[in-house]
């Protein structure tokens, strides 16, 4: 398995070798350090700890810095899981640099990234609500979420997995098949295609098989 970490810059379009143009997001990549390597029989599953970004030594807790010890003052800590018999993952030792040459033009991967947070929104804006109608002397209900099934034989209460207002955003978001179209190693820049979720400054995820 290949990974690596890396910010997201901004968006951008290159185009192709059949002169398609093609929408990339641009990510800034660094040095990812191996911070520590776990195996089913010490941890009771196989991944490798990697450390990205750099961050003020006097923001790093007293804990964190005992782990690290001298490999550096990382801003983000990450985990990739390796499958049962990935033999690749032997060859990552505590204190090595992930090598940024592993992705080429063309590669396929899975990215991983926070989206944006959007606070707290109502149904129309979170869940495509149409609202109410606007005749008939609607005044004040445009946008109101309407009936919620309170008297439904839940007995009063509003049945679980009722879609209404609420936070909005800043999950977790996981997309597949996504294609390398450009690698400056020198530049520290990769280009993928499509889009990713998150701001600029997010930290993304890449792996591929």
């Amino acid at each position: 398995m290949k990974f690596t970490l890396g910010t997201k810059k901004n968006m951008s379009q290159v185009f192709n070798e059949q002169g398609t143009v093609c929408p990339v997001t641009v990510l800034e990549i660094g040095d990812v350090v191996v911070t520590q390597v776990k195996t089913k029989a010490t941890d009771g599953y196989n991944a490798v700890q990697v450390g990205f970004g750099d961050r003020k030594a006097k923001n790093i807790s007293k804990p964190v810095k005992g782990h690290l010890k001298d490999l550096g003052n990382f801003m983000f800590l990450k985990e990739f899981r390796f499958e049962e018999g990935d033999t690749t993952m032997s060859a990552y030792k505590v204190g090595d640099k992930v090598d940024q040459n592993l992705f080429v033009n063309g590669d396929t991967v899975m990215v991983s990234a926070i989206s944006k947070g959007k606070g707290f929104q109502g149904v129309i804006k979170r869940h495509g609500f149409k609202g109410g109608p606007r005749s008939h002397g609607q005044k004040h209900c445009e946008r109101a979420p309407g009936s919620i099934s309170g008297g439904t034989r839940n007995g009063g209460r509003v049945p679980k997995g009722m879609r209404m207002g609420g936070r909005m955003g800043a999950d977790r978001i996981t997309i597949k098949n996504l294609k390398i179209v450009g690698v400056d190693v020198e530049g520290k820049q990769l280009m993928i295609s499509g889009a990713i979720p998150g701001r600029r400054g997010t930290l993304v995820e890449i792996k591929s098989k």
